[in-house]
C-alpha cells in the first residue's frame, strides 16, 4: 500500500524540470535579491510596492518606494524598455507583489516577484534600513 506521499505519483524528471524552469522565470528569493546587491551586479530595479509610510519605517537597502497604485506607463517609462523589476511587500500573506507584478506585466514590463518579502528578508537575518536611518 503506497504512502500518503507517493500514493499520488510524482511527475516525470522532464515535466519537474520544465515546472520548475517555468516558476523560476516568475519568481525570485531573498538570498539572491541581498547576493546581487552585496556583489554590486543587481541588473534589475528592486521596487518596494507597500506604502509610504511602511518603506519609510523599515524597507530592504537600495529599494524604490512605487505602490503597484502608483505604476503608470510614464511613470515606468523612467526606465529603459528592457528593464527588470523585482517586486517585494510585506510577506507571504500579502498580496501587494501579484498585484504589481500584474500591472507591470500589462504595461509591457518583465518582473519577478521576490518571495517571502520582508517577512522572508527579515528571516534571513539580512538588515534593513528606514528613512531616518538614511537622513
Amino acid at each position: 500500500m503506497p504512502s500518503h506521499v507517493s500514493e499520488t505519483p510524482a511527475a516525470s524528471p522532464e515535466a519537474t524540470a520544465a515546472y520548475y524552469a517555468r516558476k523560476l522565470a516568475f519568481e525570485t528569493d531573498c538570498w539572491d535579491v541581498h547576493a546581487s546587491l552585496a556583489a554590486g551586479n543587481a541588473d534589475f530595479v528592486l521596487l518596494d510596492v507597500r506604502s509610504p509610510t511602511m518603506f519609510a519605517a523599515s524597507h530592504i537597502p537600495g529599494a524604490i518606494n512605487l505602490p503597484h497604485g502608483k505604476m503608470t506607463a510614464h511613470r515606468m517609462s523612467e526606465w529603459p524598455e528592457d528593464t527588470l523589476f523585482v517586486v517585494y511587500c510585506a510577506g507571504p500573506h500579502c498580496n501587494g507583489t501579484d498585484k504589481a507584478a500584474l500591472r507591470l506585466a500589462r504595461l509591457g514590463k518583465q518582473v519577478k516577484v521576490m518571495i517571502g518579502g520582508m517577512t522572508g528578508w527579515a528571516d534571513e537575518g539580512f538588515r534593513f534600513e528606514s528613512e531616518a536611518a538614511a537622513a
